[in-house]
Protein backbone atom coordinates (compact mmCIF):
# COMPACT_ATOMS: atom_id res chain seq x y z
CA UNK A 1 0.00 0.00 0.00
CA UNK A 2 2.73 2.68 1.21
CA UNK A 3 5.45 1.88 -1.97
CA UNK A 4 6.28 4.38 -4.58
CA UNK A 5 8.07 3.68 -7.93
CA UNK A 6 11.91 3.60 -7.50
CA UNK A 7 12.72 5.32 -10.37
CA UNK A 8 10.56 8.61 -9.28
CA UNK A 9 12.22 11.89 -8.88
CA UNK A 10 13.85 12.41 -5.70
CA UNK A 11 11.28 14.20 -3.12
CA UNK A 12 11.96 16.79 -0.96
CA UNK A 13 10.65 16.73 2.34
CA UNK A 14 9.93 20.38 4.90
CA UNK A 15 8.72 19.36 8.25
CA UNK A 16 7.19 22.26 10.34
CA UNK A 17 6.88 22.41 14.18
CA UNK A 18 6.09 24.66 16.83
CA UNK A 19 7.52 24.81 20.56
CA UNK A 20 6.26 27.27 23.38
CA UNK A 21 2.50 27.37 22.64
CA UNK A 22 0.18 25.51 20.00
CA UNK A 23 -1.44 28.10 17.61
CA UNK A 24 1.62 29.44 17.16
CA UNK A 25 1.07 30.46 13.62
CA UNK A 26 2.77 26.92 11.73
CA UNK A 27 0.10 26.75 9.12
CA UNK A 28 0.51 29.70 7.93
CA UNK A 29 3.97 28.94 7.85
CA UNK A 30 3.67 26.14 6.11
CA UNK A 31 1.56 27.97 3.70
CA UNK A 32 3.21 30.55 2.94
CA UNK A 33 7.23 28.50 2.54
CA UNK A 34 4.79 27.11 -0.17
CA UNK A 35 3.56 29.86 -1.77
CA UNK A 36 7.42 30.84 -2.02
CA UNK A 37 8.35 27.67 -3.52
CA UNK A 38 5.62 27.51 -6.34
CA UNK A 39 6.48 31.30 -6.98
CA UNK A 40 10.17 29.88 -8.32
CA UNK A 41 7.92 26.87 -10.14
CA UNK A 42 7.73 23.66 -7.86
CA UNK A 43 5.21 21.98 -7.35
CA UNK A 44 4.58 21.86 -3.84
CA UNK A 45 1.81 19.55 -1.72
CA UNK A 46 1.06 19.49 2.37
CA UNK A 47 0.36 17.22 4.62
CA UNK A 48 -0.63 18.04 8.08
CA UNK A 49 -0.22 15.80 11.43
CA UNK A 50 -2.81 16.00 14.09
CA UNK A 51 -1.66 14.08 16.90
CA UNK A 52 -5.16 13.87 18.29
CA UNK A 53 -6.73 10.02 18.28
CA UNK A 54 -9.39 11.10 16.59
CA UNK A 55 -9.85 9.39 13.25
CA UNK A 56 -10.59 13.03 11.90
CA UNK A 57 -12.35 15.98 12.95
CA UNK A 58 -15.88 15.12 12.00
CA UNK A 59 -16.87 14.43 15.33
CA UNK A 60 -15.27 17.91 16.47
CA UNK A 61 -16.98 20.32 18.79
CA UNK A 62 -16.25 24.19 16.73
CA UNK A 63 -16.10 25.46 20.07
CA UNK A 64 -13.24 23.53 20.71
CA UNK A 65 -11.60 23.02 18.19
CA UNK A 66 -12.68 25.28 15.20
CA UNK A 67 -14.76 24.69 11.82
CA UNK A 68 -14.45 21.56 10.06
CA UNK A 69 -12.94 22.27 6.06
CA UNK A 70 -14.19 19.44 3.76
CA UNK A 71 -12.29 18.38 0.93
CA UNK A 72 -13.13 17.62 -2.31
CA UNK A 73 -13.41 14.20 -1.97
CA UNK A 74 -15.54 14.41 1.67
CA UNK A 75 -12.86 14.53 3.68
CA UNK A 76 -13.51 16.51 7.25
CA UNK A 77 -10.20 17.75 8.42
CA UNK A 78 -8.43 20.47 10.14
CA UNK A 79 -8.89 24.32 8.63
CA UNK A 80 -4.83 24.52 8.28
CA UNK A 81 -5.87 22.04 5.01
CA UNK A 82 -7.64 24.79 3.81
CA UNK A 83 -5.13 27.05 4.37
CA UNK A 84 -3.01 25.37 2.38
CA UNK A 85 -5.50 24.90 -0.48
CA UNK A 86 -5.90 28.56 -0.72
CA UNK A 87 -2.43 29.40 -0.72
CA UNK A 88 -1.16 26.62 -2.88
CA UNK A 89 -4.52 26.69 -5.10
CA UNK A 90 -4.09 22.56 -4.62
CA UNK A 91 -6.51 20.14 -4.17
CA UNK A 92 -5.85 17.99 -1.09
CA UNK A 93 -7.21 14.57 -0.28
CA UNK A 94 -8.46 12.98 3.21
CA UNK A 95 -4.85 10.48 3.33
CA UNK A 96 -3.05 14.01 3.52
CA UNK A 97 -4.67 14.61 6.91
CA UNK A 98 -2.67 12.39 9.46
CA UNK A 99 -4.12 11.77 12.87
CA UNK A 100 -2.96 9.55 15.63
CA UNK A 101 -6.26 7.13 15.49
CA UNK A 102 -5.48 6.99 11.88
CA UNK A 103 -2.18 5.38 12.18
CA UNK A 104 -3.33 3.02 15.00
CA UNK A 105 -6.41 2.12 12.95
CA UNK A 106 -4.16 0.69 9.94
CA UNK A 107 -2.01 -1.08 12.09
CA UNK A 108 -4.34 -2.71 14.82
CA UNK A 109 -5.87 -3.43 11.13
CA UNK A 110 -2.78 -5.19 9.76
CA UNK A 111 -1.90 -7.06 13.04
CA UNK A 112 -5.63 -8.65 13.07
CA UNK A 113 -5.01 -10.06 9.71
CA UNK A 114 -1.68 -11.28 10.77
CA UNK A 115 0.43 -9.45 8.58
CA UNK A 116 3.10 -9.16 11.52
CA UNK A 117 3.33 -12.72 11.19
CA UNK A 118 3.20 -13.16 15.28
CA UNK A 119 5.21 -10.32 16.28
CA UNK A 120 4.93 -8.27 19.32
CA UNK A 121 3.47 -4.82 17.51
CA UNK A 122 5.13 -2.25 19.03
CA UNK A 123 5.65 1.76 18.70
CA UNK A 124 8.81 1.45 17.56
CA UNK A 125 8.99 0.14 14.68
CA UNK A 126 5.73 -0.70 13.83
CA UNK A 127 3.52 2.54 14.46
CA UNK A 128 6.94 5.04 13.29
CA UNK A 129 7.91 2.84 10.24
CA UNK A 130 3.98 3.36 9.36
CA UNK A 131 4.05 7.11 9.86
CA UNK A 132 7.07 7.40 7.48
CA UNK A 133 5.53 4.99 5.11
CA UNK A 134 2.16 7.28 5.02
CA UNK A 135 4.16 10.46 4.58
CA UNK A 136 6.50 8.90 1.65
CA UNK A 137 3.26 7.74 -0.32
CA UNK A 138 1.11 10.40 0.37
CA UNK A 139 3.60 12.87 -0.80
CA UNK A 140 3.80 11.67 -4.37
CA UNK A 141 0.08 11.62 -4.64
CA UNK A 142 -0.82 14.74 -7.19
CA UNK A 143 -2.91 17.53 -6.19
CA UNK A 144 -2.39 19.77 -8.88
CA UNK A 145 -4.86 19.70 -12.38
CA UNK A 146 -2.32 18.02 -14.88
CA UNK A 147 -1.63 15.42 -12.28
CA UNK A 148 1.87 15.76 -12.36
CA UNK A 149 3.89 14.69 -9.18
CA UNK A 150 5.00 17.15 -6.52
CA UNK A 151 8.52 18.04 -5.63
CA UNK A 152 8.29 19.28 -2.08
CA UNK A 153 6.16 18.06 0.62
CA UNK A 154 5.53 20.56 3.44
CA UNK A 155 4.66 18.75 6.52
CA UNK A 156 2.66 20.31 9.62
CA UNK A 157 3.48 18.45 13.17
CA UNK A 158 0.31 19.99 14.96
CA UNK A 159 0.74 20.78 18.73
CA UNK A 160 3.72 22.08 20.71
CA UNK A 161 7.23 20.24 21.06
CA UNK A 162 7.04 18.31 24.66
CA UNK A 163 3.13 17.05 24.00
CA UNK A 164 3.20 13.30 24.91
CA UNK A 165 0.83 12.33 22.22
CA UNK A 166 3.13 13.90 19.64
CA UNK A 167 6.03 11.64 20.58
CA UNK A 168 5.44 8.60 18.29
CA UNK A 169 5.86 11.30 15.68
CA UNK A 170 8.73 12.94 16.85
CA UNK A 171 10.48 9.83 16.92
CA UNK A 172 9.24 8.66 13.39
CA UNK A 173 10.72 11.82 11.66
CA UNK A 174 14.11 11.59 13.76
CA UNK A 175 14.57 7.88 11.81
CA UNK A 176 12.78 9.87 8.67
CA UNK A 177 15.70 12.03 8.19
CA UNK A 178 18.56 9.53 7.95
CA UNK A 179 15.76 7.50 5.53
CA UNK A 180 15.24 9.86 2.96
CA UNK A 181 19.48 11.58 3.95
CA UNK A 182 20.05 14.78 4.76
CA UNK A 183 20.07 16.54 1.74
CA UNK A 184 16.15 16.32 1.06
CA UNK A 185 14.82 16.45 4.74
CA UNK A 186 15.09 20.57 6.19
CA UNK A 187 13.29 21.04 9.47
CA UNK A 188 11.44 24.48 11.06
CA UNK A 189 11.31 25.54 13.96
CA UNK A 190 8.42 28.10 14.63
CA UNK A 191 8.48 29.27 18.20
CA UNK A 192 7.05 32.33 20.03
CA UNK A 193 9.41 35.16 21.51
CA UNK A 194 7.22 36.74 24.59
CA UNK A 195 7.27 40.10 25.09
CA UNK A 196 6.15 41.32 28.55
CA UNK A 197 3.62 44.38 28.92
CA UNK A 198 6.18 45.57 31.59
CA UNK A 199 9.48 46.28 29.61
CA UNK A 200 8.27 44.74 25.72
CA UNK A 201 11.62 43.25 25.65
CA UNK A 202 11.84 40.32 23.39
CA UNK A 203 12.29 37.55 25.95
CA UNK A 204 14.37 34.64 23.65
CA UNK A 205 14.53 32.00 26.61
CA UNK A 206 11.32 29.91 25.90
CA UNK A 207 12.79 29.58 22.52
CA UNK A 208 15.89 28.70 23.80
CA UNK A 209 14.36 25.86 25.82
CA UNK A 210 11.97 24.91 22.96
CA UNK A 211 15.13 24.29 20.69
CA UNK A 212 16.74 22.47 23.45
CA UNK A 213 13.83 19.94 23.89
CA UNK A 214 13.99 19.36 20.39
CA UNK A 215 17.82 18.47 20.07
CA UNK A 216 16.66 16.25 22.58
CA UNK A 217 14.81 14.37 21.04
CA UNK A 218 17.41 13.80 18.00
CA UNK A 219 15.95 16.60 15.43
CA UNK A 220 17.54 19.95 14.98
CA UNK A 221 16.38 22.69 13.74
CA UNK A 222 17.72 24.06 10.19
CA UNK A 223 15.51 27.51 10.48
CA UNK A 224 13.93 28.48 13.47
CA UNK A 225 11.00 31.19 12.73
CA UNK A 226 10.44 33.78 15.87
CA UNK A 227 7.20 34.58 16.26
CA UNK A 228 6.09 38.36 17.85
CA UNK A 229 4.46 41.00 18.18
CA UNK A 230 6.68 43.71 17.09
CA UNK A 231 9.91 42.62 14.91
CA UNK A 232 13.05 41.41 16.97
CA UNK A 233 16.13 43.62 17.53
CA UNK A 234 19.55 42.29 16.17
CA UNK A 235 20.29 40.92 19.73
CA UNK A 236 17.78 38.90 20.18
CA UNK A 237 18.55 36.85 16.93
CA UNK A 238 22.02 36.86 17.73
CA UNK A 239 21.07 35.38 21.38
CA UNK A 240 18.78 33.10 19.73
CA UNK A 241 21.43 31.98 16.83
CA UNK A 242 24.31 31.57 19.66
CA UNK A 243 21.79 29.00 22.20
CA UNK A 244 19.99 27.58 19.60
CA UNK A 245 23.02 26.77 17.20
CA UNK A 246 21.83 28.11 14.07
CA UNK A 247 23.33 30.40 12.14
CA UNK A 248 22.21 34.23 12.95
CA UNK A 249 20.77 34.10 9.10
CA UNK A 250 18.68 31.40 10.08
CA UNK A 251 17.23 32.92 12.11
CA UNK A 252 14.09 34.83 10.80
CA UNK A 253 10.92 37.12 13.17
CA UNK A 254 7.76 37.07 11.95
CA UNK A 255 5.71 39.71 13.70
CA UNK A 256 1.95 40.08 14.23
CA UNK A 257 0.56 41.56 10.52
CA UNK A 258 -2.55 43.09 9.91
CA UNK A 259 -3.46 40.41 7.06
CA UNK A 260 -1.77 36.79 6.80
CA UNK A 261 -1.28 37.93 3.59
CA UNK A 262 1.61 39.76 4.18
CA UNK A 263 3.17 36.53 5.38
CA UNK A 264 4.75 35.29 2.21
CA UNK A 265 6.13 38.34 1.57
CA UNK A 266 8.15 38.94 4.63
CA UNK A 267 9.20 35.68 4.56
CA UNK A 268 10.37 35.97 0.91
CA UNK A 269 12.31 39.70 2.03
CA UNK A 270 14.02 37.16 4.53
CA UNK A 271 15.84 34.96 2.07
CA UNK A 272 13.50 32.09 2.82
CA UNK A 273 13.56 30.70 -0.81
CA UNK A 274 17.63 31.01 -0.92
CA UNK A 275 17.97 29.15 2.32
CA UNK A 276 15.92 26.32 1.09
CA UNK A 277 17.43 26.89 -2.42
CA UNK A 278 20.80 25.45 -0.76
CA UNK A 279 19.73 23.54 2.02
CA UNK A 280 17.75 21.07 0.19
CA UNK A 281 19.93 21.41 -3.19
CA UNK A 282 17.17 22.39 -5.27
CA UNK A 283 17.77 22.70 -8.87
CA UNK A 284 16.16 25.79 -10.33
CA UNK A 285 13.16 26.45 -12.64
CA UNK A 286 13.51 28.03 -15.86
CA UNK A 287 9.60 27.70 -17.09
CA UNK A 288 7.59 29.24 -14.07
CA UNK A 289 5.29 32.60 -13.59
CA UNK A 290 7.62 34.85 -11.95
CA UNK A 291 4.92 37.29 -11.59
CA UNK A 292 3.49 35.17 -8.63
CA UNK A 293 4.62 37.16 -5.14
CA UNK A 294 3.68 40.69 -7.12
CA UNK A 295 0.40 39.04 -7.27
CA UNK A 296 0.28 38.45 -4.09
CA UNK A 297 1.63 41.97 -2.56
CA UNK A 298 -1.16 43.33 -4.95
CA UNK A 299 -3.60 40.70 -2.86
CA UNK A 300 -2.05 41.97 0.42
CA UNK A 301 -2.10 46.07 -0.14
CA UNK A 302 -5.78 45.33 -1.44
CA UNK A 303 -7.06 43.40 1.34
CA UNK A 304 -5.53 46.40 3.90
CA UNK A 305 -7.22 48.73 2.03
CA UNK A 306 -10.02 47.12 2.00
CA UNK A 307 -10.37 46.96 5.69
CA UNK A 308 -9.59 50.48 5.89
CA UNK A 309 -12.37 51.46 4.20
CA UNK A 310 -14.78 49.04 5.78
CA UNK A 311 -13.98 50.30 9.23
CA UNK A 312 -13.87 54.12 8.00
CA UNK A 313 -17.30 53.31 7.08
CA UNK A 314 -18.56 51.25 10.42
CA UNK A 315 -16.69 54.19 12.49
CA UNK A 316 -18.77 57.14 10.13
CA UNK A 317 -22.18 55.01 10.36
Amino acid sequence: MFRHNSASSIMKYILVTGGVISGIGKGIISSSIGTILRSHGFRVTSIKIDPYINIDAGTFSPYEHGEVFVLDDGGEVDLDLGNYERFLDVTLHRDNNITTGKIYQYVIDKERRGDYLGKTVQVVPHITDAIQEWVERVARISVDEDKSEPDICIIELGGTIGDIESMSFVEAFRQFQFRVKKENFCLVHVSLVPQPNSTKEHKTKPTQHSVKELRGYGLTPDLIICRSATPMPLSAKEKVSMFCQVDKEHVICIPDVKTLFRVPLLMEENGVFNFLSTRLHLMPKSNYDRSLMIKWRDLAERYVIFNRKKNKYIHNK
